[in-house]
């Protein structure tokens, strides 16, 4: 997985300006490949539907893959008579890829895509987008599987994408309803954060971006759609579903081992302020203590297995050491990854450290239990040293949670330590630790996140210039509330307060060339 580059820590969602300058707000990429016969309908017919329903701008970006018949001329035929669409031409194929270049140039602050035979519903398109452009939510994917979806399609396919989701709910705990339904839609701030991340240039595409979306924490919303199978689908089931097999085991793989730096993805808590001024407010106490309960009873049943084992061959102090060992190396393992979500392998050996010497004081606590019981009795029953053993445990548990959430794995999130900082009254001196990562500390100055350096050469290497060009300035953040055709005027400078200049004023449009007339197509589909 690709984890040497991506922009940092989301900002807060903000609903888009009412009055959008310059810029389309929504980017719908068709990827195509060898569509000579469906893109021209396919793509009149979106057109017209956005033209009559849509209330922002829009741009329709048709990405060629690699196509070997005359879908390049019918695309650029297309970008030629109608304003708001163009075309990109890929040399290699994969949809995956496809949207990975036009999204990563694109200046849209909304990102879509859709298959070229419109198997989809398009009623279904400004619900999909409606809750990013509100700024609700960072990503939207139609679902052919949730309750209101009207589907129509073969058994055959209908078994294969169940099983699929399946399989991503018990591998991945995947919560989301349907990964490969062909309609969905981003937000670009949380494009440009996620797409370093996302390995496949195929068809996985989009399981991937979905679960490490799911995983940050980023919001997901799902919309119910009519959905008609085209029975001249050029997919190969049987390979694509091998691919996705692959794909799947790749990034559980990942996930299980930390390699992916999730933790910065995530959205701060709220975008109300009445949120984000709670102090001293333990977060996520309640799922700590199921996970840290989870975890324990599972390494008490390991323990007094162990016990048992050892039980038979030594006496029951050596047993008790070494099946305490044993279990506690496991059970420190286990909640730093599962209980308290620290990932990567910073911090490991420290961590086990501490976990032993808590483990020193579960030690002290049952071989004093043992101790106090041979004092009684010279000869008990093995019940009686398992019954003692699990009272011992369960002191020694309550004392175990409080020094890992206090002392172990203590809560170092950018919040709370902005939340430390406001009431002391000191300044950090560097960027705050998150969960053995370093993550810039989150404030008002600091910049939204942008691609490196690195993907907007290859972005732009890769896809030609949009014949709509932002006007200079704009490009900066789209997040920003005073994006607008027209400037504020300069507020009074207040005394040590740093005064920012009012953006330039949007220039005109500029005049695009007089196109030869529109030529009508007279083409027999008709709507599905």
């Amino acid at each position: 997985m690709r984890t040497d580059s991506y922009p940092g820590t989301l900002p807060a969602r903000e609903h888009l300006p009412a009055a959008w300058a310059g810029t389309p707000v929504l980017d719908v990429v068709v990827p195509v490949f060898n569509e000579e016969k469906d893109l021209r309908p396919c793509v009149r017919r979106l057109h017209e539907h956005l033209t009559r329903t849509f209330p922002y701008a829009f741009r329709i970006t048709i990405a060629d893959n690699a196509s070997t018949d005359g879908t390049p001329l019918v695309a650029a035929d297309l970008a030629r008579r109608i304003e708001e669409v163009r075309s990109v031409r890929l040399e290699r194929k994969g949809r995956g890829r496809a949207l990975r270049t036009v999204w990563s140039a694109s200046d849209a602050p909304v990102l879509a895509y859709m298959d070229v035979d419109l198997s989809t519903d398009l009623n279904a398109l400004l619900p999909l987008v409606a809750p990013l452009i509100s700024g609700h939510s960072d990503l939207a994917v139609g679902s052919r599987l949730s309750r209101g979806s009207r589907v129509v399609r073969g058994a055959r396919r209908e078994f294969i994408s169940r099983g699929y989701n399946l399989i991503l709910r018990g591998s991945l705990q995947a919560r989301f309803s349907d990964a490969q339904c062909g309609f969905k839609a981003i937000r670009r701030d949380v494009a440009q954060v996620l797409l370093p991340l996302v390995e496949d240039g195929g068809w996985f595409f989009d399981t991937e971006l979905l679960v490490l979306a799911e995983r940050a924490g980023l919001r997901i919303h799902e919309v119910p759609v009519d959905w008609v199978d085209d029975p001249d689908s050029t997919v190969h089931i049987v390979r694509t579903a091998m691919e996705d097999l692959k794909g799947v085991w790749r990034v559980g793989r990942a996930l299980a081992t930390g390699a992916l730096p999730l933790d910065r993805l995530a959205r701060p808590f709220g975008d109300d302020p009445r949120d984000r001024d709670l102090a001293d407010v333990p977060r996520g106490l309640a799922r700590q203590l199921v996970g840290f309960c989870a975890v324990g009873a599972v390494s008490t049943v390991c323990y007094l297995l162990l016990y048992s084992a050892f039980r038979a061959v030594t006496g029951p102090q050596p047993a008790n050491g070494l099946a305490l060992l044993v279990s506690a190396v496991a059970n420190t393992a286990a909640n730093r990854r599962l209980t308290f979500r620290v990932r990567g392998r910073g911090g490991m050996v420290r961590h086990q450290a501490q976990g032993l010497v808590v483990l020193a004081i579960g030690l002290a606590l049952t071989s004093g239990s043992l101790a106090a019981l041979n004092m009684a009795s010279s000869d008990p029953a093995h019940s009686t040293e398992l019954a003692v053993l699990v009272a011992a445990n369960l002191a020694a548990t309550v004392l175990r949670f409080l020094l890992f959430r206090a002392w172990v794995f203590p809560d170092r999130s950018p919040a709370r330590a902005a939340d430390t900082v406001s009431r002391t009254g000191g300044t950090p001196s560097r960027a705050t630790s998150v969960r053995g990562a370093t993550a810039p500390a989150p404030g008002p100055s600091t910049p939204a996140p942008g691609p490196s350096a690195a993907t907007r050469r290859s972005a732009t290497s890769a896809v030609p210039a949009s014949p709509i060009t932002p006007p200079p300035g704009q490009a900066a953040s789209w997040t920003t509330s005073e994006a607008g055709p027209a400037p504020r005027a300069p507020r009074t400078p207040q005394p040590d307060t740093p005064v920012t200049p009012p953006p330039p004023p949007a220039p005109a449009r500029p005049q695009l060339p007089d196109r030869p007339a529109r030529q009508p197509d007279h083409d027999p589909r008709t709507t599905r």
